[in-house]
């Protein structure tokens, strides 16, 4: 009897634990290797090196991102590999950039503007991972950090 009760009473901690720990695992973070760095989303404000923001109006938008519809079409493409086995290309070090995304638009930062229309960069995105907006904000914040570096030099 002793045992029943010790197995009845275990059970529903083995059920919060199998549930916490799917809600509490942390997801995979959108990341993007360029050269020798790798390029990550932020997952807290002060984290980020660099910030883009999103916009509806493409008047206020400094960088246009055009969502195309297959991958030949596109600069840049995300498709989630089935049974991929590469090794973490995207390991967190010391060269790793991360891009954060404002709520509010600055102009210090790009202003991005998603639309399937022409824009300066194209991207495709079939991933559970990526959002076209995570792709978007990676590609765009990669692409200012060079820009920074060369206008430096």
């Amino acid at each position: 009897m002793l045992r029943f009760k010790v197995f009845a009473s275990v059970i529903p901690l083995i059920l919060a634990g199998v549930f916490a720990r799917e809600s509490l695992a942390p997801q995979p973070q959108p990341c993007i290797r360029v050269g020798n760095v790798s390029v990550r989303l932020a997952t807290s404000p002060w984290q980020s090196q660099s910030r883009v923001s999103f916009t509806d109006n493409p008047a206020e938008a400094t960088v246009r991102v055009q969502i195309v519809e297959t991958p030949e079409d596109a600069d840049f493409t995300v498709a989630d590999d089935v049974g991929g086995s590469e090794p973490d290309t995207c390991a967190v070090h010391a060269a790793t950039r991360y891009i954060g995304i404002a709520k509010a638009a600055s102009a210090l930062q790009p202003i991005i503007y998603l639309s399937h229309d022409a824009g300066d960069f194209r991207i495709f995105v079939q991933s559970r991972t990526f959002s076209p907006q995570a792709a978007a904000a990676l590609v765009v914040g990669a692409d200012d950090n060079r820009a920074r570096v060369a206008a430096a030099l």
